[in-house]
């Protein structure tokens, strides 16, 4: 008679051999980290591994949840993962021609009243100003 080997997963069935291309991150909710906590300080002693192999978590896990909690409580726990977003590296040379921009163009304002100004100075004075045809016929 043949002894069957028992499955050490609980419902009996052998676990799917396939291998995942790309594994994905686990990823906790603030809602879970709390209940987890919880759990573990209502604990008795020697209950921790069992809610710690439960849960497929590691006692490092708990230590940095719990630091987060003292820290920072529910905002901290939910922090979002992943790449920071970073800034445009033409930015600056972007915000630094805008400002050479503006200022050019308050030197033109100004530059147009003062040639305004001389105008109507030379009007009133009677003095005969040169134009852009009179240079070109000379």
């Amino acid at each position: 008679m043949e002894k069957q080997i028992e499955s050490p997963l609980p419902n009996g069935k052998a676990p799917d051999p396939e291998v995942v291309a790309r594994p994905r991150r686990r990823t906790f909710t603030a809602k879970y980290k709390l209940r987890v906590l919880d759990d573990v300080d209502a604990a008795k002693p020697g209950g921790i591994g069992e809610i710690l192999r439960r849960e497929g978590l590691y006692s490092s896990r708990l230590s940095q949840w719990r630091e987060e909690r003292r820290s920072g409580a529910l905002a901290s726990l939910s922090k979002k993962r992943g790449k920071k977003s970073t800034k445009n590296p033409l930015a600056d040379e972007v915000e630094r021609l805008r400002r050479e921009l503006s200022r050019t163009q308050q030197k033109l304002a100004q530059a147009e009243l003062i040639i305004d100004v001389q105008k109507k100075v030379a009007s009133l004075l009677g003095i005969p100003l040169k134009t852009l045809d009179d240079d070109r016929r000379a």
